[in-house]
């Protein structure tokens, strides 16, 4: 079994860092304090397609396998994470399941201004009494001659406010659950679409979380995206790639955060030598190494996964429950290894504690992913 990164993932990872240390990280700070990542660097990522990095080429996108998207996220993510969820939500929520269930006309429509940036993408799926119990929509619409009509209330979307293309899932018969469930691809500048509110956050300030309310959306009958009534499972399928597309965020934080501590522990110095001397630094810094590194092994498999298996929820969710929880503890370590410094603003691993716990939290809780793994065990055979 190969663990190495071939020459061609090398050459984008050096090119990644070496965008990151140009364009991305002089500006974390200013991009969480300001709550706003700027145009003029999500159109740089799209020249150096970071936005439509697994799509084919005939659809712009830049046509690599699922790991060099990781790779992507992983690197953006040790510098800024709302960068890194801004590329995961855009890719793995709006453009994966147009190019997975969309038929050659939606394809060729929607996703070639997807992977150039000139539209972000987002998945409107949660709503305030659905957020864990997918199922439990609100949100419904019915037919009307060549148009659905939508109406309903989403929340927490990421990359909401840019109105851009979003996947949305609306049930014809609330009493049909998961049954009834169905995804429409809807330009979120049409009439109707409202934004209540972009949410203040405690961690990834830079990206919009926004709520809607749908009131009377018009969308054509073309939009809608695979069969009627399979929404709930293009919903779950597409959330398996997007987990992965969190833990490599996740991965990026902890690694960002760690690397940070380990320099640290190099140059700051207590009773006449640096800190990295005490054992008790040297036992947190090899439990931070240890549980990236197994993080990263799980995570980087199940982009293999994604790649070259037709089921791999398993994958995707222990790559995300172990990816999240090592970030949370890495953060929330490299936050004591600095001690007083590392509750002030001026050192970058402040923002990167606040930043981790979301990763626990959207696109399937911790306490999601356990019963996922759970079940698949228990109907194995």
């Amino acid at each position: 079994m190969d663990f190495l990164l071939n020459e061609e993932q090398l050459i984008l990872q050096d090119s990644v860092r070496q965008f990151v240390n140009e364009r991305v990280k002089p500006i974390a700070s200013t991009i969480d304090a300001e709550h706003k990542i700027p145009d003029e660097l999500i159109r740089q990522m799209a020249d150096m397609g970071f936005l439509g990095s697994y799509l084919p080429e005939k659809y712009q996108g830049a046509g690599l396998d699922i790991l060099s998207y990781v790779i992507i996220i992983e690197e953006i993510s040790k510098a800024c994470a709302s960068t890194g969820v801004l590329i995961s939500g855009h890719t793995s929520l709006a453009c994966d399941p147009i190019y997975r269930f969309g038929t050659d006309r939606q394809k060729e429509k929607w996703l070639p201004h997807l992977a150039t940036g000139r539209k972000i993408g987002c998945f409107l799926l949660t709503e305030p009494d659905a957020g864990s119990d997918a199922a439990n929509l609100s949100t419904t619409y019915k037919r009307d001659g060549e148009y659905f009509i939508i109406n309903g209330s989403k929340n927490f979307i990421t990359n909401g406010a840019f109105l851009g293309t979003g996947i949305v899932f609306a049930s014809s018969d609330r009493n049909l659950r998961h049954k009834g469930i169905s995804a429409f691809i809807v330009d979120l500048e049409s009439p109707g679409v409202v934004i209540l509110k972009n949410e203040s956050k405690m961690g990834i300030r830079g990206s919009y979380t926004t709520a809607f309310a749908l009131d009377e959306v018009r969308v054509p009958v073309e939009n809608l995206l695979g069969e009627e009534h399979q929404g709930f499972k293009i919903s779950m399928e597409t959330l398996n790639g997007g987990r992965i597309g969190i833990a490599a965020q996740a991965l990026g934080i902890g690694e960002g955060a760690f690397e940070r501590s380990l320099q640290y522990a190099k140059e700051r110095k207590q009773f006449g030598k640096p800190i990295g001397d005490l054992q008790a630094i040297q036992f947190k810094l090899a439990d931070m190494h240890t549980r990236l590194e197994q993080s990263k092994m799980l995570t980087y498999r199940a982009a293999w996964a994604k790649d070259h298996l037709p089921n791999y929820a398993m994958e995707s969710a222990m790559c995300k429950v172990s990816a999240s929880e090592a970030a949370t503890f890495v953060t929330k370590e490299a936050l004591q290894i600095h001690g007083g410094y590392g509750f002030i603003t001026d050192y970058e691993v402040e923002r990167m504690f606040r930043d981790a716990k979301i990763t626990e939290i959207y696109e399937g809780t911790s306490e999601i992913q356990r019963i996922v793994i759970s079940k698949m065990l228990l109907q194995s055979k």
